[in-house]
């Protein structure tokens, strides 16, 4: 069971670097304009 959570750690982890990178430039472009 362990290969599961290690896993889903490692996709949450990925996705919310997706996620930070994506929203400080959705902001950054939102304050530019």
């Amino acid at each position: 069971m362990w290969f599961v959570l290690a896993l889903l750690s490692a996709i949450f982890a990925a996705l919310t670097s997706i996620l930070a990178k994506v929203g400080i430039e959705g902001v950054n472009s939102n304050l530019a304009t």
